[in-house]
């Protein structure tokens, strides 16, 4: 084991890494690349994929390995998103949802009983984890939610409806945030909990359909009087439930941008490859100045984000506070891939807009990116806040 420059111990030191990330490459390009139309027409991942990635100890990236998962750091984890952003989105979410909020919640403000009890099944992939903070009236304005826990003896009995939940439909495990304080409407009431997905009273929405991400499974979960313990209270303390979602999304933002940079990574080399293809005017198109700009823009925008995650994610691990580049990597990267991803279609021109060759897959796939898990609009609001701040000393 190695210690990063800031001080903090790396679990996985650079050369085990380094065979880890070409072994997810391969496994990206060789597998999954070929599976991307099957899924996008079946809108499911087959089961033997699921397997393979559980195989590969995908579901624990982030899990240290104290509790069966591999362990990565920050900037690791972020490399590994970017391998993933080269195929479609629904591979990613598989495990996604699992590595990142569904479980960071526990690694971060958990009690050592729940870690022990939940992040080993975790890594393993036999729970798939779940994040529960959207509901139809709360959205953007997480810190209204309605979703309500009152104590009643040794449990929490759990009432209210989440929505766009994704990996709803298969998981085992569930982070709910929800209301424990009606005395407090703001986000000083809300209590984060773990929740087994089989718990009487819980019932799921019939599966999104979607613009794009198909494979990847969304869909309401309605909680009616589902009893909940009261150990299940992540960090055994009620009215920290919107700190924790805090904490959780400013890792899951810089992951996000990461897979972002990796996508506009493979369509740039699609508009490539298509450019260097197609001929018009007896010549390949590549040779026009005008699709040299639409890809030189594209090259130089990918590469900023890059750049901009791998310096937030250094910071990170040197412990500090990188709300503001968390969500200032999530804003730009995800609006970036939108232009890459236009810029891909108006390349390959008529053919772009047709499904057979899969950029208007892409080109739906990413408009979500700029919604979840903070809009482009939320992020200017933080990342606004976060400069005042900083500003005031």
């Amino acid at each position: 084991m190695n210690d990063s420059p800031s001080g903090q111990q790396r679990l996985v030191d650079d050369e085990t890494f380094a065979e880890l990330l070409a072994t997810v490459e391969r496994f990206v390009r060789e597998r999954l690349v070929p599976l991307e139309g099957e899924v996008d027409e079946a809108d499911q991942v087959p089961e033997e994929i699921v397997q393979e990635m559980r195989e590969l100890g995908l579901f624990g990236l982030s899990i240290s390995p104290e509790y069966g998962g591999i362990g990565l750091s920050v900037t690791q984890e972020a490399e590994v998103a970017r391998a993933f952003g080269w195929t479609s989105p629904a591979f990613r979410s598989v495990f996604g949802t699992t590595v990142g909020i569904g479980s960071q919640g526990i690694i971060i403000d958990g009690t050592e009983e729940q870690k022990a009890a939940f992040l080993p099944r975790m890594a393993a992939g036999e729970l798939i984890g779940s994040f529960c903070l959207t509901e139809p009236d709360a959205g953007s304005d997480a810190a209204s939610l309605r979703t309500t826990a009152l104590h009643e003896g040794g449990h929490y009995l759990m009432n209210g409806t989440k929505r766009f939940i994704t990996n709803a439909p298969r998981a085992g495990v569930l982070t709910v945030m929800a209301r424990t304080d009606l005395g407090e409407p703001g986000a000083r009431g809300i209590t984060a909990f773990i929740v087994d997905a089989a718990s009487p009273g819980i019932s799921l929405g019939k599966p999104d359909r979607k613009m794009g991400q198909r494979g990847s499974l969304t869909c309401d979960v309605v909680f009616d009087n589902v009893e909940v313990p009261a150990d299940r209270v992540i960090g055994g303390r009620t009215g920290r439930g919107f700190a924790t979602a805090m904490k959780v999304l400013d890792r899951g933002r810089l992951h996000m941008a990461a897979f972002c940079a990796g996508t506009a990574r493979r369509l740039i080399h699609e508009a490539l490859t298509y450019s260097g293809e197609r001929k018009q005017f007896g010549q390949p198109i590549g040779n026009f100045q005008l699709i040299q700009a639409m890809l030189a823009d594209s090259e130089t925008e990918c590469y900023a984000a890059e750049c901009m995650v791998r310096d937030a994610a250094r910071r990170y691990e040197a412990g500090e506070v990188i709300t503001l580049e968390a969500s200032a990597c999530k804003m730009y990267s995800t609006e970036m891939v939108g232009r890459v991803a236009d810029r891909a279609v108006q390349i390959f021109g008529g053919a772009g807009y047709i499904a057979d060759y899969g950029i208007e897959r892409f080109y739906r796939d990413v408009r979500l990116f700029r919604l979840y898990e903070g809009t482009t609009q939320i992020q200017q609001l933080i990342i606004a806040r976060e400069m005042r701040k900083r500003h005031a000393g």
